[in-house]
């Protein structure tokens, strides 16, 4: 039996929110590609904040994909504080409100916690979601050791629904029955990137960028790739492929399944 992978470096965790702000800072550079980004063709889209975070946390990316094209929306659930009944209660009935309103499935993205709740949603109804698209989730997590965060995550562990710790359950690590992309990096300084790794399908796949973890929701490639992921039309799911003008920001993606990637 594979050891469990531990958590990120030390130098990782203590450089990850200066590499998050350093992008953040370039972050403009980028808009001159970005406006060339694929047409999301009007899809409605939610977008789910990380541990701690909320709706500000995911303004750069709702505002790129509104230039797309997308009806998108944050979740107005103010801060996450992890899996709260109020959460939990309150993410269902937004879905099922905005499915309604806009007659069509949502497709969900969610930044690392937030994409537990996408995929858990995904697997629950999954008439109400078009396809979930995570960003730095760690769904595969065998141990929490593999997580820089897990000491935050317990600080509101009062708070929240009776048994949503370890082990995440089957349904949430996969496959889905929808459409799934992850996207992650090696350089990830809060969660190992082998939790977040997706078993590969016909309508699954992983996307590895080179960044920080705290940086993901601004990182011009994975604005890309939401944007390109959002743009296909229903039934026509393709593997993505980078622009050749941001290929540099990609990295190779290795073929094990989850949980057992070799560095």
């Amino acid at each position: 039996m594979p050891s469990v992978p531990g958590p990120p470096s030390d130098l990782l965790y203590a450089t990850d929110p200066v590499r998050a702000l350093a992008g953040l800072a370039a972050w403009p550079l980028s808009l001159a590609v970005l406006r060339t980004a694929p047409h999301a063709g009007g899809r409605p889209v939610l977008v789910l904040p990380g541990l701690l975070a909320g709706d500000l946390s995911t303004r750069p990316m709702r505002n790129m994909l509104y230039r797309t094209g997308s009806h998108v929306h944050g979740w107005h659930l103010g801060r996450n504080l992890g899996p709260t009944p109020a959460v939990e209660a309150g993410l269902r009935e937004l879905v099922e409100r905005l499915t309604q309103r806009h007659g069509s499935p949502l497709a969900l993205i969610g930044w690392s916690l937030g994409g537990i709740y996408a995929r858990a949603v995904a697997a629950e109804r999954p008439d109400l979601v078009s396809q979930v698209i995570t960003l730095g989730t760690p769904f595969a997590l065998d141990d929490p050791r593999q997580t820089r965060a897990q000491r935050a995550y317990d600080r509101y562990a009062h708070l929240h629904v009776p048994g949503r710790g370890l082990p995440i359950p089957a349904e949430v690590r996969g496959p889905l029955p929808v459409p799934a992309t992850s996207i992650w990096s090696r350089h990830d300084g809060i969660v190992s990137w082998r939790a977040s790794v997706e078993t590969p399908s016909a309508t699954a796949e992983n996307i590895a960028v080179h960044g920080s973890h705290l940086g993901l929701g601004h990182h011009p490639g994975v604005m890309w790739a939401v944007a390109d992921r959002l743009a296909q039309e229903p039934g026509t799911w393709q593997p993505f492929v980078p622009p050749r003008p941001l290929a540099a920001l990609y990295a190779r993606v290795p073929t094990e399944g989850p949980g057992t990637v070799a560095a």
